[in-house]
């Protein structure tokens, strides 16, 4: 049996894995990081840079990439660290700091993710008051309330240790340890966190894109083979099929989370006798959604596509390129 501190007798016990199994750990967990920083620093630079993407719904792509980039910039290389590794070596402070961060992006992502569909919503149901409903303002407010509520909410959590309120003799005893920085909750906060940042919005975003599948069917029937309605038929398939996409991209939020977060909800109804191994599996691959957002609108998005081009190529460079035409009109 190895510690992670020899010479302190709370120390945590190290799961000792081969040289060759964690040169495969890093190199998956690599690939993963640098296809969430990479891909989702694309959409941002898109974004800010094309005048042609600054719409509101492109505002809530952007803010929702920045959530993606911050977690594989500044959480998924501590986190890797700490599970090939075995042992956390940076402190209980920046643990709190790593572990808050952590649940506050994720909580944001689809805090953002609700925020789409409901600006989706409006443009596919609701067309005529779109433009008076969801305004810049509108957004702003959308953008900053995902950004503080899931921050107040995951610090508090943390920083006053309302997780582990109630269970403290058991957390001590059985799961504290010098070495450790280990995501805990009792059932009552479990529950809590798990409604809060995944299950509730989800449900939410569910009903609303059933809402938008069930209307743009009926719109496609009624506008069929009525040319004078054209223009608006062109308009609303365009606005139809963005609300396609993001509903792809909030479905694979949904497959890739759902694993970890039942985990979560769980464990502590049966007595955190899941396996630490599989939760951790879980979580990277609810990771691995922040490197899929980007895929997905290189899929569906021609203008992600002549973006990333014409960034990769060099061509941002150029005065002229900043009022590229990148949508169809």
């Amino acid at each position: 049996m190895e510690f992670c501190y020899d010479s302190i007798s709370s120390s945590c016990t190290r799961i000792i894995k081969s040289v060759s199994l964690q040169c495969v750990m890093y190199f998956f967990m690599m690939v993963l990081i640098l296809a969430t920083v990479c891909g989702n620093l694309v959409v941002i630079i898109s974004i800010i840079y094309f005048k042609q993407l600054h719409t509101n719904t492109n505002y809530l792509i952007l803010s929702l990439a920045q959530c993606d980039f911050l977690l594989g910039v500044f959480v998924m290389p501590y986190t890797m660290i700490f599970a090939v590794e075995g042992c956390w070596y940076l402190g209980d402070l920046f643990c709190k700091i790593h572990t808050a961060f952590d649940m506050m992006l994720c909580t944001a992502s689809i805090f953002h993710l609700c925020s789409i569909s409901v600006d989706r919503y409006f443009a596919v149901c609701n067309p005529l008051h779109y433009r008076t409903t969801i305004t810049y303002e509108m957004i702003v407010i959308m953008i900053l309330s995902s950004w503080l509520i899931s921050g107040l909410f995951c610090f508090a959590m943390v920083f006053l240790k309302l997780n582990i309120k109630g269970s403290d003799d058991f957390y001590y005893t059985h799961i504290d340890c010098v070495g450790g920085c280990f995501v805990f909750f009792n059932e009552v906060s479990g529950t809590i966190a798990s409604l809060f940042s995944y299950f509730i919005p989800a449900f939410v975003m569910s009903g609303i894109y059933l809402k938008i599948y069930l209307v743009a069917r009926k719109q496609t029937k009624s506008i069929k083979d009525i040319q004078q309605q054209l223009n608006d038929s062109v308009s609303r398939q365009q606005e139809t099929k963005a609300a396609k996409t993001l509903g792809i991209v909030m479905g694979v939020f949904v497959f890739l989370w759902t694993p970890f977060f039942l985990l979560n909800f769980s464990n502590p109804i049966l007595h955190y006798t899941v396996s630490p191994i599989l939760t951790e599996t879980a979580f990277w691959f609810g990771y691995l959604n922040s490197a899929c957002n980007p895929i997905i609108y290189a899929f569906f998005y021609r203008w992600f596509r002549k973006s990333t081009k014409i960034i990769i190529s060099g061509q941002i460079f150029e005065r002229s390129s900043r009022c590229t035409k990148l949508l169809a009109d």
